[in-house]
């Protein structure tokens, strides 16, 4: 009975220590991300008003959806599903860019390069905050209208008071 109860408590803990070593390595970009505009910077390029991004990470492979608002008023929307391996894939519903190629840096920093036709338009990186509750992206490069942007998106896990 003894021995029962000891393989027991030791079946516990070694499932409980499992569960922590995949909270620690799970990714904190995973979930849904809200633009802050008053942290945002926008140094060239039409503002963005309002934008949430869904990021969905198992492994070495990104899934992001974006939904939005542009300067315009208009409603935005594109996804991708890449690998952080550096080979092009596509993307959905972005007017500057049909490719994405993704690339990590290190845990909490990665740069991606979008592509219109096969030509370089875009490129981004990514990095996460210390305290994992931001993630800034910086972009530079032109859009579809071959106007330069060049900004700095800043967002949180709440969405902004408005």
């Amino acid at each position: 009975m003894r021995r029962l109860a000891l393989l027991f408590l030791s079946s516990v803990v070694v499932a409980i220590a499992t569960q922590q070593v995949g909270a620690a390595d799970a990714d904190p970009l995973n979930g849904t991300w809200y633009l802050n505009p008053g942290m945002s910077r926008f140094h060239a390029g039409p503002a963005i008003l309002k934008q949430t991004r869904t990021y969905e990470i198992s492994g070495d492979t990104v899934k992001q959806t974006v939904d939005g608002v542009d300067a315009a008023g208009k409603p935005t929307h594109s996804s991708f599903t890449a690998k952080y391996d550096g080979k092009e894939y596509p993307i959905t519903g972005n007017p500057d860019a049909d490719t994405i190629v993704v690339q990590r840096v290190d845990k909490n920093t990665a740069r991606s390069v979008l592509k219109k036709n096969g030509k370089v338009v875009q490129t981004t990186v990514r990095k996460m905050g210390k305290n994992g509750k931001t993630v800034t992206f910086k972009t530079q490069g032109t859009n579809a209208k071959g106007d330069r942007v060049d900004y700095e998106l800043v967002f949180g896990k709440e969405p902004p008071k408005e």
